[in-house]
């Protein structure tokens, strides 16, 4: 496989922000949108799909899916950024400002993504 070193870099970052899943539960329960249910799964099986799709995109039988599952997973986690931008309750002390900047990130991170499929 002779894939740009950034891709591992994106690769190590899923694999990372999955494996905080396990290591700060509390600070994704804080965050989770209180009309979804099971917030312990939710935040468990997030946290495994991370994961899983970081180490998918080192490989080249499994990167095309990995990069497809993975701008899903980001839209899916856009519920939770427009749900903490509801309520200074629901923020868990995050700035505003920085709730704001976090969707045009979410949508440059699946732009990322998509990119990688050329490699």
């Amino acid at each position: 496989m002779n894939y740009p070193w950034h891709l591992y870099v994106m690769a190590g970052m899923y694999i990372f922000a999955g494996l905080m899943h396990f290591v700060k539960p509390k600070a994704y329960l804080r965050i989770m949108p209180r009309y979804l249910p099971d917030h312990k799964a939710l935040v468990f099986w997030s946290g495994v799909a991370e994961v899983v799709l970081g180490i998918g995109l080192c490989f080249s039988a499994t990167k095309a899916i990995a990069i497809w599952a993975i701008i899903g997973m980001l839209i899916v986690f856009l519920t939770v950024h427009f749900y903490m931008l509801s309520s200074e309750k629901a923020s868990a002390g995050v700035p505003r400002w920085i709730l704001i900047l976090r969707i045009p990130l979410q949508f440059g991170l699946m732009y990322c993504a998509y990119w990688y499929l050329q490699f």
